[in-house]
């Protein structure tokens, strides 16, 4: 069984875990084959802590969750030093964000000060503290959830931390269709006729499916459509219509570097061993809504950062 075929079972197995998000799925694994990282936003219920969980279990991985709370602490996300009076030194003790897969649950529900803590970690793969810097785990993905921010208690993400995402991935309800099957596939489990399960994936066949997809080629003209999309988000007037009145300030290089890996993975995944203007556009919108800011003009209007980046494409031409 060659890389690809591997990672496309593990699709499957999340589909038929977590039905009717599609979408949501195969966005998780572009994060896990472009090795970033993945906010997902929707309202309690919607799957979004089971898509998670599912990927644990179907690749060999440290799972470790961090349920963020207005009382957590810096600590308790990173770890810190206990004093071992035996011997009178102090030994590291590493937090839950050194597991391979980490979920940080409701990650608007804790104030800034935690949410900063993972800044370090999700940037540089590694931890600080009292002056010692701990590595994390080659396999290293944060999948955050978080409700809408309109909910009672959530504070809203600080800019820099947002722009650390690889991908953002709105999760919606379920239509009536989907809501059924959910309903068997929960009935099935609690009565423990749900189906087997696949046998977890090697990390290695993770790491080799990245170098695969670092392999993939970008044409000049397709690095162009990349460089003009980012761009256009920070100078909006040379394009007419809405974007100029919608787009307060733009993409950072950040936003360049995740729309070429996760077009790469993307491509990858359809079996092409090239990116083309369908797979840069297929992963613009998980790529760009949430590093864009909008005037005050849009929000009043209601306009969404998905709707700005669909407008966005419809500007933008790929030569």
């Amino acid at each position: 069984m060659d890389t690809r075929e591997s990672i496309l079972k593990v699709s499957a197995a999340m589909n038929s875990s977590v039905i009717g998000q599609e979408e949501v799925v195969e966005r998780i694994l572009i994060a896990l084959l472009a090795n970033g990282h993945v906010i997902m936003e929707g309202f309690p219920g919607t799957a979004k802590t089971r898509s998670v969980k599912t990927l644990s279990k179907l690749v060999e991985s440290d799972f470790s969750r961090i349920q963020f709370t207005p009382d957590l602490l810096p600590s308790d996300v990173t770890g810190s030093e206990i004093y071992r009076e035996q011997n009178g030194t102090f030994e590291f003790q590493s937090g839950p964000i050194f597991g391979n897969l980490v979920l940080a649950d409701e990650i608007n529900r804790a104030p800034a000060k935690v949410q900063a803590a993972l800044l370090e970690a999700m940037e540089e793969r590694q931890v600080t503290v009292a002056g010692e810097t701990h590595p994390l785990p080659e396999l290293f993905l944060v999948l955050a959830t978080q409700n809408p921010i309109e909910q009672e208690g959530t504070y809203p993400l600080p800019e820099a931390q947002m722009d650390r995402f690889l991908l953002y991935v709105r999760v919606d309800y379920p239509d009536s269709q989907h809501e059924a099957e959910i309903l068997r596939l929960v009935r099935a489990e609690k009565s423990g006729k749900s189906k087997d399960e696949l046998a977890p994936l090697s990390q290695d066949v993770v790491f080799q499916a990245r170098q695969e997809v670092n392999a993939i080629h970008v044409a000049e003209s397709a690095e162009k459509y990349i460089v003009d999309l980012i761009s256009a988000t920070r100078n909006p007037d040379r394009y007419e219509g809405d974007l100029p009145h919608w787009i307060r300030l733009g993409a950072s290089p950040r936003g360049t570097i995740a729309l070429d890996a996760a077009a790469r993975a993307h491509a990858w995944l359809q079996g092409q061993d090239f990116v083309s203007p369908d797979n840069i556009r297929a992963v613009a919108p998980a790529c760009l809504a949430h590093r864009l800011h909008l005037t005050y003009e849009a929000e009043a209007a209601g306009v969404t950062r998905p709707q700005v980046v669909e407008a966005l494409l419809k500007n933008v031409i790929p030569v």
